[in-house]
């Protein structure tokens, strides 16, 4: 039995090593029979130890869903609640902007699916909702803002340049128009019809509301 678990540990590092690099490579789509090939195992033993792909994925990215926990938790000091939540929020976007495959992760899961109270969304959702909450008791962020809308945004913004030549400055552009709001000065009651000059985008993150 001992050589048996041996051998089982063994081949999950072997698979573990293989599907990083492959993730690496192909992000989401990577493909389960090449990191069997590569980690030298059967489809099977890829699938008894990561039954789905989401599971594989998890697996891959635990490290980084540990740091951006811990990150949050060392934030939840700071004493501006609403810099210390949008720090967080712009190393998420960055992050998964430069681990390919990390924003699928993030999305929802489809509605037959019963998401674990541990997939990385949930646990990141338990570590960084805090930053969010003190932003809101701070009246820094709308109270109607949910967690699950700033993952939308940052998940958003990474698969929408993921495919851009240069994807980092784009999404931290994108995270800062978000932030900024299209027209800050006046909000939604300054849209019109008729379209004007463009103005453009400012680079700095406003102290008003989120």
């Amino acid at each position: 039995m001992t050589g048996q678990r041996s051998d089982a540990r063994r081949n999950y590092q072997r698979i573990l090593a293989a599907a990083e690099a492959e993730v690496t490579a192909h992000g989401a789509e990577a493909s389960q029979e090449q990191i069997a090939r590569a980690a030298g195992v059967g489809s099977a033993t890829v699938r008894r130890h990561f039954p789905t792909r989401r599971a594989l994925l998890e697996a891959v990215f635990q490290k980084r869903i540990e740091g951006l926990c811990e990150r949050a938790r060392r934030l939840s000091a700071s004493e501006d609640g609403r810099t210390a939540l949008l720090e967080w929020l712009h190393a998420l976007v960055l992050y998964a902007v430069s681990a390919r495959g990390f924003a699928h992760i993030l999305s929802y899961e489809p509605p037959t699916e019963d998401p674990s109270p541990h997939s990385c969304g949930n646990r990141i959702a338990a570590a960084a909702t805090p930053l969010l909450q003190r932003a809101i008791r701070d009246k820094a962020v709308a109270p109607h803002v949910t967690f699950h809308d700033l993952l939308t945004l940052a998940v958003g913004i990474a698969l929408a340049t993921e495919h851009h030549k240069d994807p980092e400055t784009q999404a931290d552009r994108l995270f800062r128009l978000a932030v900024d709001g299209l027209s800050p000065e006046h909000g939604i009651a300054g849209v019109s019809g008729n379209s004007g000059p463009s103005v453009p985008v400012t680079e700095s993150l406003p102290n008003g509301r989120l």
